[in-house]
């Protein structure tokens, strides 16, 4: 009697153990299929209160840990670093806009991010010994925005002149 009880409680715990892996295999949860945004982009300069010129950069990007995107656009500056036997040298300076954000997560009606936004132009009607000034400004933040809704990121005056430079974002969730 003593052997067939220890048989049936071997049984017993191996079919328990064998159908508690059966039940945490059915709980576990499909993935959720990846939701997307779109994201514009917008660089204002405002003289005075006026848009005087303004820049749209737009992607798609997914939410989640591998969601993020870079945008890069922009110039090479040729300049002259002086001159050897009569031929003259230059250096490219890269000049323009890089976006990269990540992180992206979306907060009930709004989108939580991480971004660092480098612009760089030249400054108009400026040189320094026949050599091009070069404005730059960078940001890095994490940043959240209302869906649907244009959002002021970063906000800053020139050095040289009282224009303002604005980046702009709208993020809309894609169906």
């Amino acid at each position: 009697m003593q052997k067939t009880m220890k048989f049936v409680l071997i049984a017993l715990a191996a079919t328990l153990s064998g159908n508690s892996s059966f039940a945490q295999a059915q709980e576990t949860k499909p993935e959720e299929p990846a939701k997307y945004v779109h994201l514009d982009f917008t660089i204002k300069e405002l003289d005075n209160g006026k848009i005087v010129a303004a820049r749209t950069y737009s992607t798609i990007s997914s939410v989640g840990s591998t969601g993020g995107c870079s945008i890069r656009a922009g110039d090479k500056i040729p300049t002259a670093t002086g001159t050897d036997k009569g031929n003259t040298s230059f250096t490219f300076l890269d000049v323009g806009t890089s976006i990269d954000c990540n992180s992206l997560k979306l907060v009930g009606n709004q989108l939580a991010l991480h971004i660092t936004a480098d612009i760089s132009s030249t400054v108009p009607d400026a040189s320094k010994d026949g050599l091009p000034v070069i404005r730059q400004n960078k940001w890095v933040s994490s940043v959240i925005v209302p869906l649907g809704k244009p959002t002021t990121l970063f906000s800053f005056e020139g050095t040289t002149t009282k224009r303002q430079t604005q980046l702009e974002l709208a993020a809309t969730p894609v169906p």
